[in-house]
C-alpha cells in the first residue's frame, strides 16, 4: 500500500531539494522527521511539510500507525520556470529565472 503526497511549484530550484531528499530516502518517518530538524536549510522546511502530509493522509485514510511507515520513493522534479529581467549598461537585459519544483513523497507500511 502506498500513501502519496504531492507539492507542486514549490519555489526552489531542484538541485537544492535534491540535497535534502537523499538523507531522508529509504529511512523510517520518525528518523526522517528528527533529520529534517536539524538541517538548517530552507529545503528541509519544504520537505518535512509535505511528509507531514503524507503521515496524516495515512493516519486519516488508513488508519495506519506513524512508527511503521517508511519514505519508499521520494521524487523531486521540475516545474516551469517564471522570468524575470534585470536592466544592464548600454540599454541590456539580463535575464533571471526563478524556478520552481514538484516534490512527490511515497510512503510505505514496514
Amino acid at each position: 500500500m502506498n500513501i502519496l503526497s504531492k507539492g507542486c511549484y514549490i519555489k526552489s530550484s531542484c538541485r537544492k531539494l535534491r540535497l535534502v531528499a537523499n538523507l531522508i530516502r529509504k529511512k523510517n518517518v520518525n528518523i526522517a522527521l528528527n533529520i529534517l530538524n536539524f538541517i538548517n536549510k530552507k529545503a528541509s522546511f519544504l520537505i518535512k511539510k509535505i511528509l507531514l502530509s503524507a503521515i496524516y493522509n495515512a493516519k486519516n485514510n488508513y488508519g495506519l500507525n506513524k512508527n511503521l511507515l517508511i519514505i519508499s520513493k521520494i521524487y523531486i522534479d521540475h516545474a516551469s520556470s517564471s522570468k524575470r529581467v534585470i536592466p544592464r549598461a548600454k540599454g541590456r537585459l539580463n535575464y533571471i529565472l526563478k524556478k520552481t519544483s514538484h516534490i512527490t513523497i511515497c510512503l510505505c507500511k514496514i
